[in-house]
Protein backbone atom coordinates (compact mmCIF):
# COMPACT_ATOMS: atom_id res chain seq x y z
CA UNK A 1 0.00 0.00 0.00
CA UNK A 2 1.44 3.34 -1.05
CA UNK A 3 1.72 6.41 1.14
CA UNK A 4 -1.11 8.15 -0.74
CA UNK A 5 -3.36 5.14 -0.21
CA UNK A 6 -2.54 5.15 3.50
CA UNK A 7 -3.35 8.86 3.73
CA UNK A 8 -6.67 8.30 1.97
CA UNK A 9 -7.45 5.43 4.33
CA UNK A 10 -6.63 7.64 7.33
CA UNK A 11 -8.93 10.39 6.02
CA UNK A 12 -11.71 7.83 5.60
CA UNK A 13 -11.21 6.59 9.16
CA UNK A 14 -11.27 10.15 10.50
CA UNK A 15 -14.52 10.72 8.60
CA UNK A 16 -15.95 7.57 10.16
CA UNK A 17 -14.96 8.76 13.62
CA UNK A 18 -16.69 12.08 12.90
CA UNK A 19 -19.88 10.18 12.02
CA UNK A 20 -19.55 8.19 15.22
CA UNK A 21 -19.32 11.41 17.21
CA UNK A 22 -22.36 12.81 15.42
CA UNK A 23 -24.38 9.66 16.01
CA UNK A 24 -23.48 9.11 19.66
CA UNK A 25 -22.88 12.61 21.04
CA UNK A 26 -24.51 14.88 18.40
CA UNK A 27 -21.09 16.55 18.09
CA UNK A 28 -19.75 17.44 14.64
CA UNK A 29 -15.96 17.61 14.85
CA UNK A 30 -15.60 19.20 11.40
CA UNK A 31 -17.95 22.06 12.28
CA UNK A 32 -16.19 22.47 15.62
CA UNK A 33 -12.73 22.68 14.04
CA UNK A 34 -13.73 25.02 11.21
CA UNK A 35 -16.13 27.07 13.37
CA UNK A 36 -19.16 26.71 11.10
CA UNK A 37 -17.18 27.80 8.01
CA UNK A 38 -19.46 26.29 5.36
CA UNK A 39 -16.91 26.30 2.53
CA UNK A 40 -14.16 24.63 4.56
CA UNK A 41 -16.60 22.06 5.95
CA UNK A 42 -17.85 21.19 2.47
CA UNK A 43 -14.27 20.77 1.21
CA UNK A 44 -13.52 18.40 4.09
CA UNK A 45 -16.71 16.40 3.45
CA UNK A 46 -15.86 16.11 -0.26
CA UNK A 47 -12.32 14.95 0.57
CA UNK A 48 -13.65 12.34 2.99
CA UNK A 49 -16.17 11.13 0.40
CA UNK A 50 -13.55 10.87 -2.33
CA UNK A 51 -11.22 9.09 0.07
CA UNK A 52 -13.99 6.60 0.82
CA UNK A 53 -14.48 5.90 -2.88
CA UNK A 54 -10.76 5.27 -3.36
CA UNK A 55 -10.75 3.07 -0.25
CA UNK A 56 -13.55 0.97 -1.74
CA UNK A 57 -11.45 0.54 -4.87
CA UNK A 58 -8.46 -0.45 -2.70
CA UNK A 59 -10.57 -3.09 -1.00
CA UNK A 60 -11.43 -4.74 -4.30
CA UNK A 61 -7.85 -4.42 -5.57
CA UNK A 62 -6.57 -6.11 -2.40
CA UNK A 63 -9.01 -8.98 -2.81
CA UNK A 64 -8.01 -9.44 -6.45
CA UNK A 65 -4.30 -9.44 -5.63
CA UNK A 66 -4.86 -11.76 -2.66
CA UNK A 67 -6.89 -14.13 -4.84
CA UNK A 68 -4.13 -14.39 -7.44
CA UNK A 69 -1.52 -15.02 -4.76
CA UNK A 70 -3.38 -18.13 -3.62
CA UNK A 71 -3.62 -19.70 -7.08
Amino acid sequence: MSIIQRILLAVTIIGGINWLLIGVFDFNLVSFIFMENAVASRVIYVLVGLSALVTIALLFMWNRDHYYDEI
